[in-house]
């Protein structure tokens, strides 16, 4: 089973450069936004010695290493969790992935178009999570207001649920990646069964301008 990276960051930071360099393909990569609207997907095998030998060892008949799903996302803008930009479409394209590379631009260029006309890698990432964190918490107070009649029954299933999700949701108007929370595995099922963005981990790619 591989795993699955989703590419995102805002439009014209390098997401489809990156995708088409970890995949060796030739997605679509221009000076535009929104340039890639659909997801590209390609998968990366993962060499691994101790794999080869193994297999060597037990006389395998077949050898399958370990892969990487990688998914190209359309770049997210400010006001993607309401639907800005075609938001929508893309949140639930990271929806479906294992974790996230988020891109964030840290190279000057005139002639590539940033989206707010100026470099600033901590507001892009800002923008980026604050979009995550408002799209999960529509979720959770949907899941929230869904609960109230069995809360209001006295289900003890539902009144443990809703008080955790109280807490996720505390989280999210602070600011905070769900991820931030500490909870018991009890209550990190609960959460997990609403395939949140900001539980999924985070790894922040800097695209730096190479050197001629």
């Amino acid at each position: 089973m591989s795993l699955s990276i989703g590419i995102v960051g805002l439009p014209n930071v390098g997401k489809s450069t990156l995708f088409n360099a970890l995949t060796k393909k030739s997605v679509p990569a221009q000076n535009y936004p929104f340039c890639t609207i659909d997801p590209s997907v390609g998968v990366v095998a993962v060499p691994d010695a101790r794999l080869l030998k193994l297999s060597e060892f037990s006389k395998s008949a077949k050898t399958m290493p370990s892969a990487i799903e990688f998914v190209d996302i359309a770049g997210l803008v400010k006001g993607a969790s309401e639907g800005e930009g075609l938001g929508n479409k893309f949140l639930s394209n990271i929806r479906e992935v294992d974790a996230i590379a988020e891109v964030v631009r840290i190279f000057e260029d005139s002639d590539i178009i940033h989206v707010d006309g100026k470099i600033d890698p901590l507001k892009d990432i800002e923008v980026i999570n604050l979009e995550l964190i408002l799209a999960d918490l529509q979720t959770a107070a949907k899941r929230i207001a869904n609960l109230n009649k069995e809360v209001k029954k006295g289900d003890k299933e539902a009144i443990f649920e809703q008080e955790t999700l109280l807490k996720l949701e505390k989280i999210f108007q602070d600011g905070k990646l769900a991820s931030s929370l500490e909870v018991s595995e009890k209550e990190m099922a609960v959460i997990k069964l609403l395939n949140l963005l900001t539980i999924k981990p985070i790894l922040y790619v800097l695209n730096k301008k190479a050197k001629k």
